[in-house]
C-alpha cells in the first residue's frame, strides 16, 4: 500500500516539474520566433503566410508574428559581380571580356525585388543585363578601338545598365574591364601592325634627321658665304686710290725698275745713264 502511494507521489512530483519546463520551453520558442534582427547594411522583407508585405524592416531588432511571419534579409551593400562574356566588335572580331560590376539594391525596393524576382536577382536579372548591354556597346567599336577606349566602354556600360535596372531598384555604381581577350589571328595582326608602324616611325625619324642635318649644313655654308661677302665688301670699300698708293710705297724697296718701255723697244736704263 505504501509502495503505491510513493509511486503516485513520485509521478505527481514529476508532472509538477515537467509541465512547467514544457511551458517554459514553449514560451521561449514563441518568443524566439517573435523577434527578428536585421543586420547592418541589410533590410528585412516580411513574408506573411507566403505573401510579401509592402515596406521593409530597417537595421535593428523587430517583432513579428511567430510561426506566421518570416523575415527575408536582403543585402543592400555594394556587391561585386564578375562576368565573363563573349561579344563581337564592329569589325566582327570575337572579344572575350571579363568585367567586374559593382552594384547595390535600393533599400526602398527590396520588397518589390524579392516579390517579383526573388532572392536570386543577380543571376536572373543583373548578369543577363550585363551581357546584353556589353554586346550592344562592343558592336560600336572595332576590336582595336575597344582596347584604346576602355574608359568609354566602362562609362557606356554604367549608363546602359542603370537605364535598364534603376526602375527595378538595382543601381550600378562602377564597371571595371579586367581583360579583353582576342583571337590569336587578331593578336598577330596587331603585333605586325605595331612593328610596321615602328619601322615607319624610325624611317620618318631618320629622314627628318637627315633633312635637319642638311638644312643645318646649308645654313652654315650660307652664313660663312655671307660673312665672307660682307668682309670683302668692307675691304673693297676701304681700298681708296690713296690707300692703294700708300700700300705700293710701303712695299717698294727703293730700286728703280731695270727696264722700261714696251716689248718691241727695250732700253737699258743703265747704258743711258752712262
Amino acid at each position: 500500500m505504501d509502495n503505491n502511494v510513493n509511486t503516485e507521489t513520485k509521478k505527481f512530483s514529476a508532472k509538477k516539474i515537467v509541465i512547467p519546463v514544457v511551458i517554459l520551453v514553449f514560451v521561449a520558442v514563441v518568443l524566439f520566433n517573435a523577434v527578428t534582427i536585421v543586420g547592418p547594411g541589410h533590410t528585412g522583407v516580411v513574408v506573411t503566410l507566403g505573401k510579401v508585405n509592402e515596406g521593409v524592416l530597417q537595421e535593428g531588432v523587430h517583432l513579428k508574428v511567430p510561426f506566421v511571419q518570416q523575415v527575408v534579409s536582403i543585402d543592400n551593400r555594394i556587391r561585386k559581380l564578375e562576368v565573363n562574356t563573349e561579344a563581337f566588335s564592329k569589325d566582327l572580331q570575337s572579344v572575350n571580356t571579363v568585367l567586374a560590376i559593382n552594384y547595390r539594391v535600393d533599400t526602398k525596393k527590396s520588397d518589390s525585388i524579392y516579390k517579383n524576382i526573388g532572392a536570386d536577382y543577380e543571376s536572373v536579372l543583373v548578369t543577363p543585363a550585363v551581357n546584353e548591354v556589353l554586346k550592344a556597346i562592343t558592336a560600336r567599336y572595332t576590336a582595336e578601338e575597344s582596347v584604346t577606349n576602355r574608359q568609354l566602354i566602362s562609362d557606356g556600360l554604367v549608363e546602359g545598365l542603370n537605364g535598364k535596372l534603376n526602375d527595378i531598384g538595382l543601381y550600378i555604381t562602377d564597371v571595371n574591364i579586367i581583360d579583353f581577350d582576342f583571337s590569336e589571328a587578331f593578336i598577330t595582326a596587331i603585333e605586325e601592325k605595331q612593328v610596321a608602324q615602328q619601322q615607319l616611325l624610325k624611317a620618318e625619324t631618320e629622314k627628318q634627321t637627315a633633312i635637319t642635318n642638311a638644312q643645318a649644313e646649308a645654313e652654315a655654308i650660307k652664313i660663312k658665304a655671307d660673312a665672307e661677302a660682307e668682309a670683302n665688301n668692307i675691304v673693297s670699300k676701304s681700298l681708296t686710290d690713296q690707300v692703294i698708293e700708300n700700300k705700293k710705297i710701303e712695299k717698294w724697296n727703293g730700286e728703280l725698275p731695270k727696264v722700261t718701255g714696251n716689248t718691241e723697244s727695250l732700253v737699258d736704263v743703265g747704258s743711258v745713264t752712262q
